[in-house]
């Protein structure tokens, strides 16, 4: 969520130009004596003709001492690296005092877009901090606010054709990374053909993964991976792009990181971000179902938690409710299992191909009693009637 700036309006009441009935906007007040914002603006607009230039020498001498000096440096050089467009940096209004007599926080509107990957511009608000009345920038980020990869330190890139991941911290894994995301991609064409590139972001750890997101603390500390709207926006046409946690992906085994890769793959490559309206169970069972297509596991590996819990709990009543996909809940696993179960009953009752039409036209805005009669030949009483029996026959629970 982008704090919002306000701006004040004031009667003109002299005889100039402007009439008694027009308002003007006056420039961003300052508050303090350190605050400068033609300063900052000005540095602003050098940082960014420096990152337009791919100068990192003219970008480090805007740093008020050796470690943010280092950090606009990292920031060229990312952004050349990602092949970043339409970089704008614009200060908005200051925010407070930071360290120094001549230092303060400020407001700052930044731009930017993956070329060739993101069909749109990304916006978000940071702060900054400044330095010397607004000639230098000592810090970028702060509590509250997104705070973009690509500005937060230095990155490894990599790419393949239209598939590119970046990483912050130890770039060792960076190769397992690209290689995951290719064959997720090919994987996702496989069942949805003609699908675009995919962007994979991954931050140095947890705390960079809230940073990265602008999460509450813990939020995603068991999930190995989220696909989100990179600057938080949920306006259509957002670029989305593929975060992991490197806390937890790193310690899945191959083919289960694999299984994480491609279902996050699946979300963002057919814009299941913004299917609002879809049930969850519709939208995260059809990315486990692209997910594990391919993938020779028993039906132990993929459907043994829900099978406990149906051994446990018995067979739900109904399909499974948005309310249980809270990524912080201790049951998700056996929910994600259930609903790829929902999707494979389809599949197997209609085809695959009714399987990927129903879910597009949900995803669309379409009613799901309308697309499973005219994809699957059910109602919604079928379709869970069919799902239950298929729960009852899993191992462990039949017999």
């Amino acid at each position: 969520m982008r704090p919002l700036a306000a701006a004040l309006l004031v009667v003109a009441l002299g005889t100039g130009a402007c009439s008694k009935d027009e308002y003007v906007a006056p420039p961003p007040a300052r508050t303090s004596d350190a605050a400068d914002p033609a300063a900052a603006a000005q540095t602003l607009a050098a940082l960014q003709d420096a990152i337009s230039a791919g100068d990192t020498s003219a970008a480090a001498d805007l740093g008020a001492d050796a470690r943010s000096r280092d950090l606009l440096a990292a920031v060229v050089t990312n952004a050349g690296a990602l092949g970043l467009t339409d970089v704008t940096l614009r200060y908005v209004t200051e925010t407070g005092r930071t360290t120094g007599a001549d230092g303060w926080d400020g407001q700052v509107a930044v731009t930017w877009r993956v070329d060739g990957h993101d069909a749109a511009s990304a916006r978000t608000e940071l702060p900054v901090s400044f330095a010397g009345h607004g000639a230098s920038i000592a810090a970028i980020g702060g509590t509250g606010a997104r705070l973009p990869l690509w500005l937060s330190g230095p990155l490894a890139v990599e790419r393949a054709g239209d598939v590119l991941v970046s990483v912050a911290g130890d770039p060792a894994r960076a190769p397992a990374y690209l290689a995951a995301a290719r064959r997720a991609v090919t994987q996702v064409r496989a069942v949805v053909p003609g699908q675009a590139g995919l962007v994979v972001e991954v931050p140095a750890d947890p705390d960079g993964l809230q940073r990265t997101l602008d999460t509450a603390p813990g939020q995603y500390s068991a999930i190995a991976a989220v696909t989100a709207p990179v600057d938080g926006s949920q306006a259509a046409g957002s670029p989305v792009h593929v975060f992991l946690n490197r806390s937890v992906y790193d310690d899945l085994d191959p083919v289960a990181a694999q299984v994480v890769m491609t279902h996050e793959a699946v979300h963002a490559l057919t814009d299941a971000v913004g299917a609002r309206q879809a049930p969850l169970w519709l939208v995260e069972g059809f990315a486990d179902y692209v997910a594990l297509r391919d993938v020779d596991l028993p039906l132990t590996k993929t459907a043994g938690q829900v099978a406990t819990e149906v051994r446990k709990d018995g067979t739900p009543k109904t399909l499974p409710p948005d309310s249980e996909f809270d990524p912080t809940a201790s049951h998700l696993g056996g929910v994600y299992e259930a609903a790829w179960l929902v999707c494979v009953t389809l599949a197997d009752h209609a085809g695959e191909r009714a399987l990927v039409d129903l879910y597009e036209q949900v995803r669309d805005g379409g009613e799901l009693a309308a697309a499973l009669r005219e994809h699957a030949g059910w109602t919604e009483a079928e379709l869970t009637a069919a799902w239950q029996e298929r729960l009852r026959s899993l191992p462990g629970v039949a017999g």
